[in-house]
C-alpha cells in the first residue's frame, strides 16, 4: 500500500520562535501522488463525513489528472472557505475517518488536498464568480465568522441581497481573533472573505447588533435574519486568584495576539504580559493555540494543565504533537485550585492537586477525582484559562421572544429556525464552542431553509 504523503513542516526549534505557518503544504507532485491513492469507491462514504457535503471523489479525481482548476471548482460548489477548512478542519474524525483506506492503513489526506487546491487557486488568482439574478429578498446575517460567512455565501448564490453585520473592525470571527497566524494566516482569511464579497455580499464592520440596532429593529428591515454570533464569552473556573494581574481568558489572550498583533509590539500592536513561566488551563484546541502563542512570545516555559490524561485530551492529535515537538510541557491529571498572589496583585504560582480517573461522566469520559494530600505549587507569572466559552448575551438585548436554554445558547429546530418568525441561527451560538466546519455545516442547513422560506 502506498504510504500517505507526509506534510512538510517548519523545523520545531525554528517555528517555536516565529508566527509563520507551521505546515508548508504539498507540492504539485505530492498532491497528485496523494490523490492517486484514492480508490474511487462506488459508495464514497467519505462524503458522509463532510459537514458541507463536498463531492470528495470528484475533486480528487480531477487532481489525479492534474486539473487543479476543475478540482477547486467542485469544492467551491458547497464550500466557500476551502483554504480555511483545509487547514483547521478536523478531517481525521470526519471524512478521513470514513475513508476505506483507513480500515487497513492510512486514509487519503483529503484535508491537505483541499488546502492544496485552494492555495493553487489563490496563487493563480481567484476568478470572480458570475452574478446571479436578484430575487428582491433581503437577508441580514449577524456575525462574519465561519457560520455567518457560509450562510451569506449560500444565500447570495441563491440571488438574495445579503448584508453581514460584524461587531469587530475585522471580518472572519474566530478565524481572525481566535486561531493563531501559525495555523491560519490572516491573509488567507481576508482573501476567502473577499471571494464572498465578490458574490455580492455587503459587509458592515464595527456594527454591534444589540447596541446600534436591536434584533427586533433589524427584523423590520429584512425579510429574514441569520444569527451566526458565535460563542465569544469566556468561562472561568471560579477559583481564588482569577482576578489577579497576569490572568487571561484564552479569548482575550488570543484576541490580543491575533487580532491586535501583540507579537509585533512595541513596533505595532497592543501590549500583553508575555510571562516567563506560563500555565494554560485546558486541553482543547484553544488551549494548544494559547500555549504555542505564549511560547512564541518568548516564554521560557509553557505548561498545559489538564485534569484528565493524554487519551482524553480533546484537541486534535496533530496540534498536540506539534505542541510537544515545540517544547510545551504537559502536566496531566492535574487541576488548579488556587492562583497565588504576589506583589501588586500579580500571579505568583498556581496551587494544583493531582487527579485520578474515576467513573465515566455524561459525555462518556472518565470523571477526574482529586487525590487527597497531593496539593503542590507550579511556578507561574501568567495564567491563561482555556476551558470554554458561551454566547455573548448582548445579541439578545432588545429582542423579544428569542428562546435560549440554560447554557445561554439559542434553541433551534432541525432546520436552524429559532422561536422567532424568519429568524434562523447556527454555529457556536447554538451549540456552544465547537469546530469551524460544524458551524459551517449547520449554517448551510439554515441557509437552505431560509432560501426555501423566501422562495415560497
Amino acid at each position: 500500500m502506498v504510504h500517505r504523503q507526509a506534510m512538510p513542516h517548519q523545523d520545531a526549534k525554528e517555528r517555536a520562535h516565529n508566527f509563520n505557518e507551521v505546515a508548508l503544504g504539498y507540492s504539485s507532485e505530492q498532491a497528485i501522488a496523494e490523490a492517486s491513492r484514492c480508490l474511487e469507491c462506488k459508495n464514497p462514504v467519505c462524503v458522509d463525513g463532510c459537514p458541507v457535503n463536498i463531492d470528495i471523489p470528484a475533486f480528487i479525481s480531477w487532481m489525479k489528472a492534474g486539473d487543479f482548476d476543475r478540482a477547486i471548482d467542485i469544492i467551491k460548489l458547497t464550500n466557500s472557505l476551502p483554504a480555511v477548512c483545509g487547514r483547521v478542519c478536523p478531517q481525521e474524525v470526519q471524512c478521513e475517518e470514513l475513508c476505506v483506506l483507513a480500515k487497513k492503513g492510512e486514509p487519503v489526506a483529503i484535508g491537505r488536498l483541499e488546502r492544496f487546491c485552494a492555495d493553487h487557486e489563490r496563487e493563480r488568482g481567484v476568478v470572480p464568480p458570475s452574478k446571479v439574478e436578484h430575487t428582491g429578498k433581503k437577508v441580514a446575517v449577524i456575525g462574519a465568522g465561519p457560520a455567518g460567512l457560509t450562510a451569506a455565501a449560500d444565500l447570495a448564490k441563491a440571488g438574495h441581497e445579503v448584508t453581514i453585520f460584524e461587531s469587530l473592525h475585522e471580518t472572519g470571527g474566530v478565524l481572525t481573533y481566535g486561531i493563531p497566524e501559525f495555523r491560519l494566516p490572516k491573509s488567507i482569511v481576508k482573501e476567502e472573505v473577499d471571494y464572498i464579497r465578490q458574490l455580492g455580499v455587503d459587509l458592515k464592520v464595527d456594527y454591534v447588533i444589540g447596541k446600534i440596532k436591536t434584533l427586533d429593529e433589524l427584523r423590520e428591515d429584512f425579510d429574514a435574519v441569520f444569527l451566526g454570533t458565535g460563542a465569544g464569552l469566556p468561562k472561568f473556573m471560579g477559583i481564588p486568584g482569577e482576578n489577579l494581574n497576569g490572568v487571561y481568558s484564552a479569548n482575550e489572550f488570543l484576541t490580543r495576539v491575533n487580532l491586535m498583533k501583540a507579537y509585533q509590539f512595541p513596533n505595532y500592536g497592543t501590549p500583553i504580559k508575555k510571562g516567563k513561566k506560563v500555565i494554560v488551563v485546558g486541553g482543547g484546541n484553544v488551549a494548544m493555540d494559547a500555549a504555542r502563542s505564549a511560547l512564541r512570545l518568548g516564554a521560557e516555559e509553557v505548561s498545559i494543565v489538564y485534569r484528565r490524561s493524554d487519551d482524553e485530551l480533546p484537541a486534535r492529535r496533530e496540534e498536540i504533537d506539534n505542541a510537544k515537538e515545540e517544547g510545551i510541557v504537559f502536566r496531566l491529571l492535574t487541576n488548579p485550585v488556587r492562583i497565588l498572589e504576589g506583589e501588586n496583585m500579580t500571579v505568583n504560582g498556581v496551587e494544583c492537586i493531582r487527579m485520578e480517573l474515576g467513573e465515566p461522566d455524561e459525555s462518556g469520559r472518565r470523571s477526574p477525582v482529586p487525590k487527597e494530600g497531593s496539593e503542590h505549587v507550579i511556578d507561574a507569572d501568567v495564567v491563561i484559562i482555556a476551558i470554554g466559552t458561551s454566547p455573548n448575551p448582548m445579541i439578545f438585548s432588545g429582542s423579544s421572544g428569542l428562546e435560549t436554554n440554560s447554557r445561554g445558547t439559542i434553541i433551534v429546530d432541525e432546520n436552524g429556525k429559532t422561536s422567532l418568525d424568519n429568524v434562523y441561527a447556527a454555529g457556536d451560538a447554538v451549540t456552544g464552542a465547537a469546530t469551524v466546519i460544524s458551524a459551517m455545516g449547520a449554517a448551510k442547513v439554515a441557509a437552505a431553509s431560509i432560501n426555501r422560506m423566501l422562495s415560497n
